[in-house]
């Protein structure tokens, strides 16, 4: 007998009780995850370029094997302070697709693998910042 879907965050379906897997990274003290579907490359950033009048958030652009990918801080977009243990050069990026485009986050550190249940999702409260 068929399961019936369900739809899941980001418009997907997916079937309830159905395991899913997250790469994790932390920024500040928050612990934060992607579908690994959804990442491309995990890496750290070497040469980023600048690009003029782009928002604080837009740290420049890398080349990725051709390709031409927007660098975005997470800690600005998310209005947290610069890492104050002077070891801002240690960054680590997680490139992620985002319909045909792919996105480097820059983030503090990279956590592991995790399998989370579809059904242990809760929607974010609505007191908290768009920007989260």
């Amino acid at each position: 007998m068929a399961q019936a879907l369900a739809p899941a965050r980001g418009g997907e379906i997916v079937a309830p009780n159905r395991q899913q897997d997250f790469v994790t990274f932390i920024v500040g003290t928050q612990l934060f995850g992607i579908p690994v579907l959804k990442v491309q490359d995990i890496l750290k950033p070497a040469k980023i370029a600048h690009i003029p009048l782009a928002p604080a958030e837009v740290r420049g652009s890398i080349n990725l094997r051709g390709r031409i990918v927007t660098v975005i801080d997470v800690r600005t977009r998310l209005g947290l302070p610069p890492r104050g243990d002077g070891k801002s050069d240690d960054n680590m990026a997680v490139t992620v697709e985002n319909g045909p485009d792919l996105y480097t986050l820059l983030v503090d550190k990279i956590g592991d693998v995790v399998s989370l249940s579809n059904d242990l999702y809760e929607n974010n409260p609505g007191t908290l910042d768009a920007r989260w």
